[in-house]
């Protein structure tokens, strides 16, 4: 109904349900687009046989059968529609097999896939669970009605304030600064070392397994990728037809940026919106779930937590001064990027954090092991594998979205870690109940000391780096976040909180070496912390959400010796440049 005549099954007239049930029989002899007059007389074969049984009079059948053929025909493909990102995901989820180590490249990989398996009821389901007759569960074929935690408007709202980023903004800008360096994509490497990455892409194609199975030899086969082609390729203002030979095709998409969102109620974990990339047809990896990025200075609030945890304040005071560790051999020493006029002078945690100074977390970790920030970090919900070791403060180690999300939502909900989750029961096609999924909830952390990370993450959002939100957005209520930045621009980060909301959005390219060449626009602040401020302008608008700028944090009785509003805090400058 919705391919031919873009309508749904309860609104197709007469001469259209009988038409598509002589489709059926051979879908391509009588197509109504490939053979239009054997799909009018299969329509009325179908239309005769109505009358034959009384469900039609003679006069209803003289009228109709001489109709035309009206379609409003549209393919209809899993790259269409919404939440693309989030469908894909889900049917992998659910359709994964048992893991077995001969697959796996890593084992941290397995290790978490074998630990999905174990404590997630979701993943796998239909090879966990059988239906009567012993088989599996076909996702495909048995009518199975999945209900999901993904809000149709929130989910709208991501997917249209990522794209206008992404389309109106950022690309822009970097094609500008790739026209400029003459149409160099790469930044930082050499000519050899981009060359190199153009070749590891041209193997992983279907285009070059085919050719290398049928026996081509390396010259045929750089030839053949040289030889122009017509090809449809992806642009912001739609899809193209061009010219062009697969090596420049992979060179062309190389340069574009790609992000991903995901928002999720910080109470229940139930996910609202997912958006894995740019656009699921041109770009399937799914940067929410499959992919880790390293994650720079988002990975800071961990490290003020477990400070927090352990009696300090927002408006505890510490050195601003460079702090040195002893790494095996060497004495390793993080820097800030800039300097400011508070070098050398005593500051406050919450400045520390607000302007993402590094001088500030290392000297956070000089007071504890590396070991216990892990283990904070992995208490708060983050599953990926972590060296103990003090470059941890540089947040070089790479986690997905999905884990930086659950995270954050810890802070949020009184200190109570919520597993996201984005399917709540399935039902067989009778609608009979199959299974329910509930939230898992860990205590991570006291709500006190989750209280004090909601004002640090506040501070951010109004005097740091993250002010953005205020100024150009114009977002008001209680809002907290962290921006990120990791090394060369390469990726840009941003968490946001608000008391019943979490969201989380990365942005890059598919390789490190493609990025801004400087700080102001390749920080997270602008690569983006946008998303979010666009994504929020838009819930904000709708208010059958639920979400409004007058929700407030539920704050909790704080020792006597806790100050969060610290003295002499207003005289500090606001500054949206990360000093990472």
């Amino acid at each position: 109904a919705k391919t031919f005549f873009n309508t749904t099954p309860d609104s197709l007239t007469i001469d259209q349900a009988a038409l598509l049930v002589g489709v059926v029989n051979a879908p391509t002899r009588y197509s109504p687009v490939r053979n239009p007059e054997n799909a009018k007389q299969r329509r009325n074969v179908v239309l005769g046989q109505m009358l034959k049984y009384g469900y039609i009079n003679q006069e209803q059948f003289d009228s109709i059968s001489k109709l035309p053929i009206v379609l409003k025909y549209q393919a209809q493909d899993h790259n269409q529609g919404t939440a693309t990102y989030f469908r894909e995901m889900l049917r992998l989820f659910m359709t994964a097999s048992k893991p077995n180590p001969k697959r796996y490249w890593s084992q941290q990989l397995y290790r978490e896939d074998s630990l999905l398996w174990e404590t997630n009821p979701l993943y796998g389901w239909c090879n966990k669970n059988t239906k009567p007759d012993g088989t599996p569960y076909n996702v495909y074929t048995d009518g199975l009605k999945i209900y999901t935690t993904v809000n149709s408007r929130m989910q709208r709202y991501a997917e249209e304030a990522l794209a206008e980023h992404l389309k109106n903004d950022l690309q822009p800008a970097l094609d500008k600064e790739i026209k400029a360096r003459g149409g160099r994509i790469f930044y930082d490497i050499t000519p050899e070392q981009a060359d190199h990455i153009i070749y590891l892409a041209m193997r992983q194609t279907q285009r070059y397994r085919g050719l290398v199975a049928s026996g081509a030899s390396r010259d045929s086969i750089m030839a053949n990728f040289n030889e122009k082609i017509p090809m449809r390729v992806f642009s912001w203002k739609g899809e193209r037809d061009t010219l062009m030979s697969p090596l420049d095709s992979i060179r062309y998409y190389k340069r574009f940026l790609r992000s991903s969102f995901m928002a999720m109620d910080p109470h229940n974990g139930h996910v609202k919106a997912y958006v894995g990339g740019p656009d699921f047809k041109h770009f399937k990896y799914d940067m929410v779930r499959q992919g880790k990025r390293q994650v720079g200075s988002t990975i800071k609030p961990f490290l003020y937590t477990l400070a927090m945890q352990e009696g300090y304040s927002p408006c505890t005071k510490v050195p601003n001064v460079t702090q040195t560790f002893v790494v095996g051999d060497t004495i390793w020493a993080p820097k800030n990027s800039g300097s400011t006029k508070y070098d050398g002078q005593m500051v406050t945690l919450k400045w520390g954090l607000s302007n993402s100074v590094n001088n500030i977390s290392a000297w956070i970790m000089k007071q504890f092991a590396p070991s216990a920030v892990v283990e904070m970090i992995h208490q708060l919900g983050i599953k990926s594998y972590i060296e103990p070791v003090p470059s941890i403060i540089l947040g070089t180690f790479e986690f997905s979205l999905y884990e930086m999300v659950g995270a954050y939502g810890t802070y949020v909900n009184k200190g109570v870690q919520v597993e996201p989750i984005f399917v709540t029961r399935i039902e067989d096609k009778n609608g009979n109940v199959l299974a329910t999924f509930n939230t898992k909830k860990n205590e991570a952390i006291s709500e006190q000391t989750a209280y004090l990370m909601i004002n640090l993450l506040e501070s951010v959002v109004n005097q740091g780096t993250g002010v953005r939100l205020r100024l150009k957005y114009q977002l008001p209520g209680k809002i907290g976040g962290k921006t990120g930045t990791t090394q060369h621009h390469s990726d840009g980060w941003f968490m946001g909180v608000t008391p019943n909301l979490v969201a989380g959005v990365w942005t890059g390219a598919e390789d490190r070496s493609v990025h801004f060449q400087n700080l102001a626009l390749g920080q997270g602040a602008n690569m983006a912390l946008p998303i979010f401020g666009l994504f929020m302008q838009k819930v904000y608008a709708d208010p059958s959400l639920g979400i409004s700028p007058n929700d407030d944090w539920q704050r909790p009785i704080l020792p006597g010796n806790i100050s969060i509003n610290c003295e002499n805090e207003t005289n500090y400058e606001i500054n949206e440049i990360e000093i990472y």
